[in-house]
């Protein structure tokens, strides 16, 4: 059972820990110290429910929607190609703009929403969690239940160290050009995923 519970937290860190759109927006989040605590929970959350999931013998749901793979593989491309667009124009309007003591604060439920659709939108989040760790559990039946444990621990605490410890950049990014810099580079991530996405695809 300890060897299942350890896999599944090796396993699931190696793959949350890449870096991402979900992973740059958490980050982003947590230098501006604002509505991390909402932000970490839907993270975690969101692997915490597709990873249970997977482990129970969900993942065959493209199998059985033959659709579903299409639907979320493009829509996740248009919205990390119009989220990286924006992304770059707040850099093109300037660092100062984007300082976390001088932006205006965003509201909780548009960073919900953005928060959702990186997470539920991002077809590589469905294979990771519904299909690698959910086929991967399956070498450790009938410990499935402490690999998913150890899988879900795995997400909460990066997560959680990922949000809250973004603020220990702060002096960093209390220079414009540091924020100008890191908003061009979450958003080259999401247009390099969504190319990713689009070729892999081929």
């Amino acid at each position: 059972m300890f060897e299942a519970l350890g896999a599944g937290f090796l396993v699931s860190i190696s793959l949350i820990a890449a870096i991402g759109a979900q992973n740059a927006f958490v980050l982003r989040q947590g230098i501006r110290r604002e509505h991390v605590g909402w932000v970490v929970l839907i993270c975690a959350g969101s692997d915490a429910v597709l990873m249970s999931a997977g482990i129970a013998g969900f993942g065959a749901i493209s199998q059985r929607l033959p659709w579903f793979g299409d639907v979320m593989l493009w829509g996740g491309v248009a919205f990390l190609g119009i989220y990286g667009a924006l992304r770059f124009r707040a850099a093109w309007q300037g660092g100062a703009a984007l300082v976390p003591a001088g932006a205006a604060p965003v509201a909780l439920r548009r960073v919900v929403v953005t928060c959702l659709l990186l997470t539920w939108a991002n077809p590589h989040v469905y294979l990771d969690t519904l299909v690698l760790i959910g086929a991967i559990s399956a070498q450790y039946a009938p410990h499935g239940g402490a690999f998913g444990v150890g899988a879900v621990s795995a997400s909460v605490g990066f997560f959680t160290a990922l949000g809250f410890g973004a603020r220990l950049l702060a002096p960093v990014m209390a220079r414009p050009r540091a924020w100008v810099v890191l908003e061009v580079i979450v958003g080259a991530t999401m247009w390099v995923i969504a190319v990713a996405l689009v070729f892999g695809s081929a």
